[in-house]
This record gives structure tokens, sequence and C-alpha cells, in this order.
């Protein structure tokens, strides 16, 4: 089964979706047509779908540059479903797969029963992941893999600095240099330090910490609070060392242009990244925690809590279809 043919209409769905640049008040749970697959798109019927900072980041419209102006736009990109139907030349997925992936930034609307996306950044679902566990991975596990290993080219014997070291992305980014041979300290809340000692995070700091005391004993220092100053950074880092930070702003992108060693990290979708990535979680060595799900029905109240006050905490928010 290919895309439905030419002049005939996609079934009517339903998608979390909103019609202007907006608080979370903007969000609307409405009936929706998905456009037919594309060459080289894939039309998954959701099964579980992420949240992720960047979605109320998307909708407030502070990445309209990366994503456009046009509306009504749907909200998420991390999801798991099943294969409905394909457009031409996919060669990998057939309709009936079991998958996960994510959207493009342009093409968000993962919380919805039906959601686009190219071939190019969706992978078969293992059996040994549910729906909900297999939506918690993408952006969060590609970031961290991006981070660690590819532009943060951490090696074995090597040592990593956190900030933010528990939250979806700082979770995964220490897992995974941790399994590559690498030392990871970190910084979390007070009340988390135990679970991350826990994790093998060690020496483990609070947030806002006096950098002095772990002067020069990082190769590199990964931002993904984004809360980091570039002294306190500088001062952790070994010479030569590398900063990466994934929560950018204007002046950031300028400081990233210049010599040195910080820089803005915005991860780039990978077939062979997420699907190490899936396959790292089907073996057990890479674990996200949820923390909660809710129906479609009842999610913009539990989106808007979530961005608004953090709840809920240590773990995921999934957001279920079907």
């Amino acid at each position: 089964m290919t895309g439905s043919p030419s002049g005939t209409r996609m079934p009517t769905v339903r998608r979390i979706q909103y019609h202007r640049f907006g608080g979370p008040e903007v969000l609307r749970l409405e009936d929706f047509e998905p456009p037919r697959p594309g060459r080289g798109e894939v039309l998954v019927r959701v099964k579980a779908a992420a949240a992720n900072a960047m979605d109320w980041k998307m909708r407030n419209g502070e990445m309209r540059l990366m994503t456009g102006r046009a509306f009504p736009r749907g909200v998420g990109n991390d999801f798991a479903g099943v294969v409905e139907a394909v457009g031409a030349d996919v060669t990998r997925l057939k309709p009936g797969d079991e998958v996960l992936g994510g959207t493009s930034l342009k093409g968000a609307g993962a919380f919805a029963e039906l959601v686009l996306a190219s071939e190019r950044t969706v992978v078969r679902k293992p059996a040994e992941l549910s729906y909900e566990q297999a939506a918690a991975l993408p952006v969060v596990g590609v970031t961290a893999y991006q981070a660690i290993l590819g532009k943060g080219k951490l090696r074995p014997g090597q040592t990593v600095f956190i900030n933010g070291c528990l939250g979806g992305v700082g979770r995964a980014a220490a897992q995974i240099a941790l399994m590559s041979g690498a030392s990871v300290g970190g910084s979390c809340r007070a009340t988390a330090a135990k679970e991350a000692r826990e994790l093998g995070i060690d020496p483990t700091v609070e947030f806002g910490f006096d950098p002095a005391p772990l002067e020069g004993r990082f190769d590199l220092v990964f931002d993904t609070a984004g809360t980091l100053s570039a002294t306190a950074a500088r001062l952790l880092l070994k010479p030569g060392g590398r900063i990466l930070d994934i929560v950018p702003t204007p002046v950031k992108f300028a400081r990233s242009a210049l010599p040195g060693p910080y820089k803005v990290l915005i991860a780039n979708p990978s077939t062979n990244d997420l699907d190490v990535v899936t396959h790292l979680a089907a073996q057990g060595g890479l674990r996200i925690p949820i923390a909660r799900t809710v129906p479609l029905a009842d999610a913009i109240p539990v989106l808007t809590e979530l961005e608004r006050h953090g709840t809920p905490k240590n773990g995921k928010l999934i957001v279920t279809a079907g």
C-alpha cells in the first residue's frame, strides 16, 4: 500500500495544533486531514508520542526561522506507531511495520492519530521496546549520541561534565558516555543527587555550583540546560577541551561562530544514529524513564503543566493516541 490515489481524501483524524504563535492557551485538539505521503515519506498511525522542551519553543515562535510560519501547525516531534501508508521511493519500510522516529521541524505534529515523516527519520521498533519507551528515544537519544560521540569526540578514559545530567538529554548522554568508557560528572537538583550518583555520575553538584573546585577536570563540558555561564564552562575545561550547548540563542550562535572551544549543537536527523540509540535501548543499556502517560484527549492540560511547572518530573511525558 502506498499513499492514497491522487484525488482521494485522507481520513480526518484528531491532532493537537495551533493557529498562531503563543503560549499553551493557543493549543487546540481539532480534526485534521493529514497530507498523503509524498516521495520518501511515511504516514504513521501514532501509538505514543513524547513531549520535549522544543515543542513549546516552536509553538512560542522562538524557532520560526526553522519552522516557518504556515498555520495551522501541529505539535510534537517524537513518536512510535505503525506504518499506515508509504510514498514513492520508500524502500526500508512498509505498511504494518512497527516504527519509531521524529518529524521535521516544519512538519511537527506527533500529538495526533496520524503523523507524516520522512523515511530518513524513522526506524523499525524492536520488539523489546514498548511504544511508550520507543517514543521517548528520538530527540533525546540522538542529541545525546551526537553530542558525546559525534561533535564531542569523547574517547574512553576521558571525562565529561553534563549540566543538567538528569534531564532527558543529560541522562541519555551520561549513559552513552559511561558505556563508551568515559567518566561523567554533572549537575542536577539537590534532591536528585543520590539518583545521579546511582547512575554512575561522580562528582555530582547542585545547580548554581561553584566551579572552582572542579577547575580543569573535564575534556568535554555539555550544557544540556543552557544555563552554564561561559566563564564556568571554561573553568571546568581541560586545555584543548570542548564545550557544547544545545539551547541556542542568537548570542550563543554568534559565540559559536568564533574560534574557541564553545559550539552550539543542533542535532541532525540520522537513520544510523537513531538505529544505534534504539538498539542500545532494546539491549537495556539506555533507559529513558517515563514519568506519566496521558491520552491524546486529555493531553493539553498536562502539556501546559509540564511547560509552566516542569511536572511531571523525573521522566518523560508520553501522549498515547491508540
